[in-house]
């Protein structure tokens, strides 16, 4: 039991280090753009191409090392990780950076889906969903805690001790993972001709679009709220650092009060409750923009909406299709890096565009739309069926 633990632990760091190493350059984008002498647009490239790198790279990556011992397998990301993110601190240019970032997370991408189907080999069938969430609980410290800590710290001591302190933290999950892991944990082969199943079924694949349509209309204001509320507000590190916080702490709060009303609301009226959160506070976010208490109270209600809408995705398409739900969730979590992909993108534009007010309404209509869709899933059942509640990635398909 306690080496179980120790072994849950270890993967939660390396999530947390995983989540903060690509979330970095969401907290740090005025200073990169600064000191290369590029534009905020350019240097959001770093976001926008590495969530396309870890949209496609988890799949390939399982399959071509799902016969890998899992104790070696997720060490060695993490050693990437590590040396990736010191190479990063010592990037000559902006190129430079980018191809290195862009080369560690291609490997070291698909560390939270193996993560996950190793913490479910770890415990008994019936605990398994908890040891993921335990797992996946790196990355919501990682948006909750990580974030705001480096746009505070990043203006003072600089991109380069800043991605030098994550290498540090990857050194230390390393040796978290060597010592916690235990030798011969040995996951599934993939079977594709699962996913073909997905996109042949008409609600998965809306509950999909919906998963998208949310990850645009995040990130075409998240990923680069900094130099946003710095150009609308004159925000200080300080101030930035506060917003991310609400940001993040309510997604917590969000996901742990939709898992205690899910049992009584059911699936899909949690979902349209949140959804209506999210809705609520990127309208505050657009039409105050420009006013820091109303972009940051907006923060805020969008934060408490998007985790738990986030994981009632996952519990609905789970629902559908149990016998389906290592290919749905594995799906979902492309669609979202794909959505993030393009939303990144379109802010870019906007920013270089000089669009700043417009920002936030994009991702308004993102996200109205994505409610619009949910409503066109409300037949989906919420009551599970005999076995969709167990572990998603007990193996990958």
């Amino acid at each position: 039991m306690m080496q179980s633990r120790l072994s849950l632990v270890a993967l939660a760091l390396g999530n947390f280090v995983v989540g903060l190493s690509i979330l970095a350059p969401v907290g740090m984008l005025a200073e990169l753009a600064s000191h290369f002498g590029i534009t905020i647009g350019t240097a959001g490239l770093l976001i926008s191409s590495s969530a396309a790198v870890v949209c496609l790279s988890p799949p390939l990556v399982a399959w071509i090392t799902s016969r890998i011992d899992r104790r070696a397998l997720l060490s060695a990301m993490m050693l990437w990780v590590a040396m990736g993110q010191a190479a990063s601190a010592l990037a000559p240019g902006y190129p430079g950076l980018l191809s290195i970032q862009l080369a560690m997370l291609a490997f070291a991408g698909g560390f939270t889906p193996l993560a996950a189907g190793a913490a479910a080999l770890l415990v008994p069938e019936e605990k398994g969903a908890a040891a993921i969430s335990s797992i996946l609980l790196g990355w919501a410290v990682a948006i909750a805690a990580g974030l705001p800590l480096i746009s505070l710290i990043a203006p003072h001591i600089g991109w380069r001790a800043t991605y030098g302190l994550v290498g540090t933290l990857a050194a230390v999950s390393f040796l978290a993972l060597l010592r916690g892991l235990p030798k011969g944990l040995q996951g599934k082969p993939i079977i594709f001709a699962t996913w073909s199943k997905v996109g042949r079924s008409r609600d998965l694949v809306l509950l999909l679009l919906i998963t998208c349509l949310i990850a645009i209309g995040q990130y075409v204001v998240i990923a680069f709220a900094g130099p946003l509320l710095i150009q609308l507000t004159n925000a200080t590190p300080g101030r930035i650092a506060t917003v991310f916080a609400l940001f993040g702490g309510m997604t917590l709060a969000g996901n742990i009060c939709a898992s205690r009303v899910v049992q009584t609301w059911g699936a899909f009226k949690t979902s349209a409750v949140f959804m209506a959160c999210m809705v609520f506070g990127v309208a505050l976010w657009a039409f105050g923009a420009g006013i820091y208490l109303s972009m940051a109270t907006g923060a805020a209600i969008w934060g408490f909406g998007f985790a738990a809408v986030a994981a009632m995705q996952q519990v609905r398409l789970i629902t559908k299709a149990p016998s389906l739900a290592t290919a749905s969730v594995a799906v979902n979590n492309t669609a979202v890096y794909l959505g993030q992909t393009i939303g990144a993108g379109i802010g870019g534009a906007l920013f270089t565009a000089d669009r700043l007010n417009a920002m936030g309404f994009v991702a308004l209509a993102h996200i109205a739309a994505s409610f619009g869709f949910l409503w066109l899933t409300r037949s989906i059942p919420d009551a599970p069926g005999p076995g969709s509640m167990r572990s998603p990635s007990a193996d990958v398909a």
